[in-house]
């Protein structure tokens, strides 16, 4: 009898994971986005979600779980049930987090299902409205004469907004004094607000700002001028050669999530990148979506490796880490 018992528990364990697949979603899916609202990859976050939640029938919800470079909301998804109804939308901190963290509650490559990548952001150096600096060579100069008093604010370790910045301040040979957040969208509140001077961070975040002229920018991070910002110079037309970064994002699900839901919600993201509305909507911000090739796991997988030997060597010749 236990052998017919365990026989049937292994026939039903086989045809089980097909059936939910096929009846998946049926419920409510929450997509955690590591970061604050109002942030960059927050804003992508919500684009691709709505697009994903009128193609797949049900809604996908965005959380917010900021904190500890990401790492606190990524940790939060690991740990999840591989059903397919929590979801991750991170950015280029999966890989970096990787070489900043001593310690991760994560295996970063092998705690994940991927699902695949939705867009690389160029990044901007901005500043405060009334910042004395005019251009990028200026901004050099000044911060060069005032490394103490620049401030420079970032969305915390291992955050696109940082990453930049080391990048930055290692380009032109001066540290400056950083100023950590939460999030990106409260750093950028600052940064409007006059109470720190420069940032380092994403069109998705700056795009808008910097057209109403609540910040001024002094370079893209792009190899070419952005349509969306036809009059703000690249890096190195501007004077700086060297300085292009680009941050990616990409959808992933926990690890044991079955290959039938991967592979329909990476339909359904390729979907969503080609609605017209998100395809204007992240034009607007100085973005493309991913490619189909690209928004695959396979895709995904590819470029998580890639990223995390790009920037190894940069973190480790930083000597920034964090426990």
């Amino acid at each position: 009898m236990l052998k017919h018992l365990a026989a049937a528990a292994t026939f039903a364990a086989i045809f089980a994971a097909p059936a939910q697949a096929q009846n998946y979603p049926s419920r409510t899916i929450t997509m955690v986005v590591p970061f604050a609202a109002g942030g960059p990859t927050d804003t992508v976050s919500r684009l691709v979600a709505e697009s994903m939640s009128k193609d797949l029938g049900q809604q996908i919800i965005i959380e917010n779980v900021g904190g500890a470079g990401g790492t606190l909301g990524a940790g939060r998804v690991a740990k999840a049930d591989p059903d397919g109804y929590t979801l991750l939308l991170h950015h280029i901190g999966m890989a970096t987090s990787a070489v900043l963290y001593r310690k991760l509650p994560y295996d970063t490559l092998n705690a994940f299902e991927y699902v695949g990548l939705v867009t690389e952001v160029p990044m901007t150096l901005v500043a405060r409205a009334n910042f004395e600096p005019t251009d990028l060579k200026s901004l050099i100069a000044y911060a060069k004469a005032n490394k103490d008093q620049v401030t420079y604010a970032n969305a915390g370790i291992g955050a696109a907004s940082h990453l930049c910045g080391m990048l930055f301040m290692s380009k032109i040979e001066t540290p400056l004094t950083t100023v950590p957040y939460k999030g990106t969208g409260p750093a950028m509140t600052d940064l409007v607000g006059g109470q720190v001077d420069v940032m380092c961070d994403q069109t998705t975040n700056t795009t808008n700002q910097i057209k109403s002229g609540k910040i001024k920018a002094y370079a893209t991070t792009s190899k070419e001028r952005l349509a969306a910002l036809p009059d703000v110079p690249t890096a190195a037309e501007a004077g700086l050669p060297g300085f292009e970064v680009g941050i990616w994002h990409g959808v992933y699900a926990p690890k044991g999530t079955s290959s039938e839901i991967v592979q329909k919600l990476s339909a359904s993201l390729q979907k969503a990148l080609k609605d017209p509305a998100v395809v204007k909507r992240f034009a607007d911000l100085g973005t493309t979506p991913s490619s189909d090739a690209e928004a695959t796991p396979e895709g995904l997988k590819t470029k998580l490796t890639s990223e995390i030997d790009r920037w190894s060597p940069v973190i480790k010749a930083a000597g920034v880490y964090a426990d």
